[in-house]
């Protein structure tokens, strides 16, 4: 009888475990992410200017050195440091008393000459001397001449006038100085800045980035004529109002500091500007067409800037580009991408090529 109740007892255990089971359900596998929703942009391309500066040193359109020809003592200075004057104007006198002792000399050289070449041309023609005699001394007759115009040129050159129009610069010789055309210091310097020259140095960088900005002529080659004009930056930090052209490119670089130098040209009826002031050059450059990549979109790979461009299917994929300069908000591209090109601007680093993204605009 006790086996048969505890046969029972275990056969009704096992009935009620199965009427009241677990309910719970099977584990499933985890539901997959949804893709990640990201702005994206759509690429046009448009004329970017960027500019870039550049240090500059001014020079006068003409920075004339006076230097005397002849030997004297300042006799008189008819200047002022500072002065604008004429071409033409009279700068400097040096005393000439020995060279007008000079000058008499010649022309009493001159004299005696001729009076040897008068004598002697009735004997020739009375067949007393030979005409040798008569050539040989209008020879020296001739030579005569020229020593005195020599001597009363260096008289005239102790008169010393300016060759251009201008303004007087130092004058560090006074009245009473003797002067030479040996020395080693100009009597002054005349400079014209009615029109200001800035000169600068390009890299070989920058300077293919200049000439691939500028405007072609029909040789492809750099049109001056039709490039931007250029601001100058003054030494106070303020523009310069009137603003200046391009007016030379060296292509020729220098092997030992490996940049060439360019100048620009500025108006300067004002007489704002100073020659050897220093300020910056703010040049323009011009790209027609391209594309500005920002830099958030950009991801690095062995050197190499990508973005990662959006498929129809809303996957993304890699495409290197060709970048032509960096601006402040990123790369400008000319060249790899197609107008209408849609690209992921946030997010870039956590992607991959093959990625689905919901796309944000």
């Amino acid at each position: 009888m006790k086996k048969l109740s505890i046969i029972g007892i275990l056969s009704s255990a096992l009935l009620l475990s199965s009427c009241f089971g677990s309910s719970e359900k099977p584990a499933q596998g985890a539901a997959a992410p949804p893709p990640p929703s990201l702005e994206v942009g759509t690429l046009n391309p448009e004329t970017i200017t960027i500019y870039n500066e550049f240090s500059t040193t001014l020079q006068g359109k003409q920075n004339v050195e006076i230097w005397p020809k002849v030997s004297g003592f300042v006799q008189e200075i008819y200047v002022e440091e500072g002065q604008k004057i004429k071409k033409g104007q009279l700068l400097f006198k040096l005393e000439t008393q020995t060279l007008n002792q000079d000058a008499n000399a010649a022309k009493a050289s001159v004299n005696v000459a001729q009076v040897e070449v008068n004598k002697l041309k009735p004997l020739v023609e009375k067949n007393i001397i030979s005409e040798v005699q008569l050539e040989t001394a209008k020879a020296q007759l001739e030579q005569a001449k020229a020593n005195y115009e020599s001597v009363t040129s260096n008289i005239n050159y102790s008169r010393i006038t300016s060759p251009v129009d201008g303004y007087i610069g130092e004058i560090p010789f006074k009245v009473g100085t003797l002067v030479s055309s040996s020395m080693t210091r100009p009597l002054t310097t005349v400079s014209d800045i009615s029109e200001v020259r800035a000169y600068f140095s390009l890299n070989e960088k920058e300077l293919l980035e200049l000439k691939e900005s500028m405007p072609k002529n029909d040789n492809n080659q750099m049109d001056l004529e039709k490039a931007p004009k250029v601001t100058l930056i003054m030494v106070n930090g303020e523009e310069y109002p009137q603003p200046g052209k391009i007016a030379m490119i060296n292509n020729i670089i220098n092997s030992t500091t490996g940049s060439v130098t360019a100048r620009a040209d500025f108006e300067n009826e004002n007489n704002l500007l100073s020659s050897g002031s220093t300020g910056k050059i703010k040049l323009p450059a011009i790209y027609q067409d391209a594309f500005e990549v920002p830099q958030s979109a950009t991801i690095d790979l062995q050197g190499k800037k990508l973005v990662y461009v959006v498929k129809d299917d809303n996957t993304v994929t890699t495409k290197p580009l060709n970048i032509i300069t960096t601006t402040q908000k990123g790369f400008i591209v000319q060249n790899g991408l197609e107008k209408g090109t849609t690209i992921v601007l946030e997010g870039v680093s956590k992607l991959k090529d093959g990625m689905t993204i919901n796309p944000v605009k």
